[in-house]
């Protein structure tokens, strides 16, 4: 069987903001998901991050600084718990499904490294592989179709239910529902090992990135520079 018929584990993270280098987790959802979508296994952390949240993100999420101060875990524990259930699965060679992976695992790896905590490429050995990111995909597949790409978009193009958006286990199983759609639709990304998969996506996003940072030029902004690496934006230290 190809990889979207078979054992996913999808993962999402609700933040303080869209900075992976300054912004915290404020939840997180990593869902065992069997061949026919059904949920074998659901963790859920809510973080107190340390730092308010600022209002703009508590809109998109609903949670507020008040909340997560009463109820939140310590963001070291949760962290470490977070990222070595990620790393259970990848060791397992699960296919790890993340929607924009090269936002949600670069932050968590700053999350590591804030904490003093080891992060998933040092507890692994190696990069985290192998992820598969609907968003990738999707940009790979129909590469010249109108309209936005987030979640929600993607659910609605490919008629996947989306309770609960912005919920990051509601995300989570609506990201592996997605990546299970291009799989059935796509022959040419069904067909390929996850870890085949995985190099593929690689090389995608990386002319994703090459594409739009040329549009960005071209738009009046001759030094915009938009990130290559994937799943993972590299750490620079300093930064």
């Amino acid at each position: 069987m190809s990889w979207h018929q078979e054992l996913l584990v999808s993962f999402d993270l609700e933040t303080t903001g869209t900075d992976v280098e300054q912004d915290r987790i404020v939840t997180a959802a990593l869902i065992r998901l069997e061949g026919d979508g059904r949920a074998a296994e659901k963790l859920t952390w809510l973080l107190d991050p340390g730092v308010p949240i600022p209002e703009e993100a508590a809109a998109i999420h609903g949670i507020s600084t008040t909340y997560v101060q009463e109820h939140g875990c310590p963001p070291a524990d949760a962290i470490a718990d977070i990222t070595e259930a990620l790393a259970e699965a990848l060791r397992a060679d699960i296919p790890l499904v993340v929607m924009n992976a090269r936002y949600d695992l670069s932050l968590l790896d700053r999350e590591c490294r804030r904490h003093g905590l080891p992060t998933l490429t040092e507890r692994l050995g190696h990069p985290p592989a192998p992820v598969i990111d609907p968003l990738v995909l999707d940009k790979h597949v129909d590469r010249y179709r109108k309209g936005k790409r987030a979640l929600q978009a993607l659910c609605s193009h490919y008629g996947v239910p989306l309770d609960g958006a912005h919920e990051a286990g509601a995300d989570a199983a609506a990201a592996a529902g997605v990546a299970r759609r291009i799989g059935e639709k796509y022959p040419a990304v069904a067909l390929p090992s996850p870890r085949a998969l995985h190099a593929l996506q690689e090389q995608a996003a990386a002319e994703q990135a090459a594409s739009f940072q040329e549009y960005l030029r071209r738009s009046g902004d001759p030094r915009a520079i938009v990130e290559p690496a994937w799943p993972l934006i590299p750490y620079q230290a300093g930064v």
